[in-house]
């Protein structure tokens, strides 16, 4: 397989660094910082969800395509939440895999170009490289989806993100067939960020179409 996808993305021009086990393939990423990682869930010595958790926990935000033959659900969304920004069952095309490659570098140019790094508002600190969120109470935990979730809503602040649109950017393709993901995973923002979450302050409900981020007075860092 490791062929395969080699030959399937040197044709396409792309130059692929190779790894056949879990740690090396770690190591390799952190000293190569490849622009994409496609990252198989089962390998010896490390798997992918530990490897996608400690280059999220170290704050790269390379964006990765989780390769597996696993399709249950809780699948899914351990290698979500684990930090990977979309996933491809196995047997897949290769089409189809050029595809989520091209879609990926998409997103990530588009958001490294206004990249939010640092967010304030309320009490409430919010440092995205370090993926930390810090109040008076002290440190508050969020999952890669939810911070994923408020950056997308911080680059455009004001602004409605559509459910669709966070299905789309965050999930990607196929991964979840329905809307009520984001409703779930805006109710444990509000529950984690807001004073009063039933009556919230800054994540806003647009009813009919999704949620946007008010920040009046916030502070914003962005990558140059």
């Amino acid at each position: 397989m490791l062929t395969a996808l080699s030959d399937l993305l040197t044709s396409e021009g792309y130059r692929p660094i190779i790894a056949s086990d879990g740690t090396t393939g770690l190591q390799r990423s952190l000293e190569e910082k490849p622009d994409l990682i496609l990252l198989d869930v089962m390998m010896p010595k490390l798997d992918g969800y530990a490897i996608a958790s400690e280059l999220r926990r170290l704050g790269h935000s390379v964006p990765i395509l989780m390769l597996t033959a696993k399709g249950q659900i809780d699948d899914r969304v351990r290698g979500l939440d684990a930090g990977a920004d979309d996933y491809l069952v196995k047997p897949f095309s290769g089409a189809e895999l050029l595809a989520r490659v091209r879609a990926l570098l998409r997103r990530f140019e588009i958001r490294q170009t206004k990249a939010v790094t640092l967010l304030q508002f309320g009490k409430v600190t919010v440092d995205f490289i370090r993926m930390e969120v810090r109040s008076p109470k002290g440190s508050i935990h969020l999952t890669a989806k939810e911070f994923a979730m408020l950056r997308l809503m911080a680059e455009s602040p004001g602004e409605v993100v559509s459910r669709e649109r966070f299905l789309d950017l965050i999930w990607g393709v196929n991964a979840f067939p329905t809307t009520r993901t984001v409703d779930t995973h805006i109710a444990s923002l509000r529950s984690h960020l807001e004073e009063h979450p039933e009556s919230p302050t800054y994540i806003k409900t647009v009813h009919g179409v999704g949620y946007r981020l008010d920040l009046p007075g916030y502070v914003n860092f962005t990558v140059p």
